[in-house]
């Protein structure tokens, strides 16, 4: 049905109407679209070009200038810090989930040489060697299989339940490990807990859907290598110390049968314990962060709720279910008591609810690809030299007095021997190492990440490691203050081992949390965010599969060549490699394909956030 034009008349002063605003006469309009041309009386008498500015600005005068904000209303966008972070409880929590894996992983490395020894004391130090690299490639060979799984399994099925079953999986891992008799027996629960754990790929997902604005990933996606880096100061002084307990202090556990028979108990009953904790905590305290399921309810939280409530109403003796006005806000009139939901959660920022996922064969963009092809030349450099590296701490001295066979030392390429560090003191060097690495990140990554940008930053820093797989074999030639074979001593080989440590943290502290913010924002889509982090911990796993099988093969091989350095300057090579690979790297947005339904989900959510946005 037709309807007439409405006349414009007097009646009509100061309506409100829809007009195209990139029309040429915008300065007969007001700030809200209303065009005063065309209100005009209907006589033929027009009124003067001075009477018309007046009534605009009456209008104007009339408007609700709230409504209207000048560029020098605009409040100045806060400084981020630590204290600022949203959501601090949940990222502790998560904190102290990614914690207990670091914990694990490092506690293991200090002592995997003498507990595969342990196994058969007849065995050389090369083939040794070639173990262990055997041990930390099938954790993540089997992880490999499994974590792309994960990551898809959370996508359709929430984050919590993936992360509960990677810590229950990786805690049945470290008891059958701290209990084998043979190295069969402990590459099988080495494998079994890298294939139940998928967890890294997980937490950074949910790390990004806790932290929603870009201004705080530097400092939210800096928190899973924080946490990496305590790991790496706790978990090797740990492991050094409850390693074989009734050798190293005889006079105290020298007669107890249990830690004679499972000498590397100790470490993985005190790291199964640390992620049961986790775990429960988890259960009990974290929140599902997928928006699919947020909605759900949770029986661990729920649960955690009536306790509290419990225990509150035991002490306080309040009633179940309802709060005095004067102690929360006044939503009821006339001070009566507000009966509130125990189990309703604080209102948060809410995501868009996207319809449409995007489909498996979309997901490898070309800044997809460039990006998982730099986190694995990367993951690959990083992972061999982490395994190989503590291999060349406990490797014994070179004696001159006693060489291999057909060797001849011919510098500076042709030289053999390790550093001889017994556990204790291979935990206090990667408490060196972690202490470095928290301190730099905690107050100079943020500030260099925010002034250089990430990517940029992230190529600079990928220099140090070329640099450091050079340089370590070296060290083995450092004078020491005792005679070969003991372990090499003195203020020369500490001071350079300390330095060079100095350089590879560096170049990973500031490597690493980048590595992780360009896989987020490389993610074509926000449906597929999950699997994005499942395949880029794929794609570590595949480079730490192969790395470190490879990498402690070739140096059982160089050692007992006499070239002790030859796989570390392979990794100099494959980490010039991941350089020259930045350079075609980009940082996305997180949402470089648009499906049908992203405009209006976005318009849906961004109506539900206006009400928190306002306050």
């Amino acid at each position: 049905m037709s309807t007439s034009p409405r006349p414009k008349s007097p009646v009509n002063y100061g309506t409100i109407e829809n007009y195209d605003t990139e029309s040429n006469h915008s300065e007969d309009r007001s700030p809200h679209g209303t065009d005063y041309r065309d209100q005009a009386l209907p006589n033929a008498h027009h009124e003067p070009p001075f009477d018309r500015a007046r009534r605009r600005s009456f209008i104007e005068e009339d408007e609700d200038p709230l409504q209207i904000e000048p560029p020098t209303m605009k409040k100045k966008e806060e400084k981020v810090t630590w204290s600022s972070l949203p959501h601090k409880s949940q990222l502790a929590i998560l904190t102290l989930a990614r914690l207990s894996e670091p914990l694990v992983q490092t506690s293991l490395r200090s002592y995997l040489f003498y507990q595969l020894r342990s196994f058969d004391p007849s065995l050389p130090a090369s083939t040794i060697a070639s173990q262990a690299g055997i041990m930390q490639g099938s954790f993540a060979a089997a992880q490999l299989c499994t974590a792309m799984l994960w990551g898809r399994f959370s996508d359709r099925g929430g984050r919590k339940r993936i992360l509960l079953i990677g810590l229950s999986g990786t805690m049945i891992s470290c008891l059958g490990f701290g209990f084998s008799r043979n190295f069969y027996q402990a590459l099988i629960f080495r494998m079994l807990g890298g294939a139940l754990n998928g967890n890294v790929g997980v937490m950074r997902t949910m790390i990004s859907e806790i932290v929603r604005e870009k201004k705080f990933q530097s400092r939210a996606f800096l928190i899973l290598p924080m946490v990496a880096n305590i790991g790496s100061i706790i978990g090797p002084m740990m492991g050094g110390i409850t390693s074989d307990p009734a050798g190293n202090f005889p006079d105290i556990f020298g007669n107890n049968w249990f830690l004679k028979k499972f000498p590397y108990a100790p470490p993985n009953l005190i790291s199964a314990t640390f992620l049961s904790c986790a775990a429960m905590a988890v259960f009990f305290g974290l929140e599902e962060t997928h928006e699919g399921y947020a909605h759900q309810k949770d029986i661990g939280i729920t649960f955690r709720r009536k306790v509290f409530a419990a225990i509150s109403r035991f002490f306080g003796g309040k009633k179940e279910g309802y709060e005095p006005v004067m102690n929360s806000e006044p939503n009821g009139p006339n001070g009566h008591i507000i009966e509130y939901d125990p189990d309703s959660k604080p209102r948060k920022r809410i995501a868009p609810r996207y319809k449409n996922k995007l489909p498996f064969r979309r997901i490898f963009t070309y800044n997809v690809v460039c990006t998982l092809i730099c986190h694995a030349l990367m993951s690959l450099s990083m992972g061999t030299f982490q395994n190989i590296w503590y291999s060349f701490l406990s490797t014994p001295v070179y004696d001159p007095a006693n060489p291999p066979e057909n060797y001849t030392p011919h510098l500076p390429f042709i030289f053999t021997g390790g550093i001889g560090l017994p556990p204790r003191s291979v935990g206090f060097v990667m408490a060196i190492l972690g202490s470095i690495g928290i301190t730099l990140q905690l107050f100079l990554y943020p500030h260099v990440n925010q002034r250089l940008g990430t990517v940029r930053s992230w190529r600079i820093f990928l220099y140090c490691f070329p640099v450091v797989y050079t340089v370590v074999p070296f060290l083995s030639l450092i004078p020491s203050t005792t005679p070969p074979p003991s372990q090499k001593t003195g203020i020369p080989i500490w001071a350079a081992l300390t330095s060079l440590l100095f350089v590879q943290v560096v170049g990973r502290t500031f490597a690493s949390p980048a590595t992780t913010i360009l896989i987020n924002n490389c993610s074509p889509h926000p449906s597929v965010l999950g699997t994005i982090h499942g395949i880029g911990q794929s794609a570590s796993s595949a480079a730490r599969t192969v790395g470190p099988a490879l990498g402690g093969w070739l140096y059982g091989v160089g050692l007992k060549n006499g070239v002790v350095g030859a796989m570390f300057w392979v990794l100099a090579c494959v980490a010039v490699f991941s350089i020259i690979a930045s350079n075609w790297v980009r940082e996305g947005d997180g949402h470089e394909i648009r499906l049908e339904g992203d405009d209006e989900a976005e318009a849906e959510a961004e109506a539900e956030n206006a009400p928190l946005l306002r306050k």
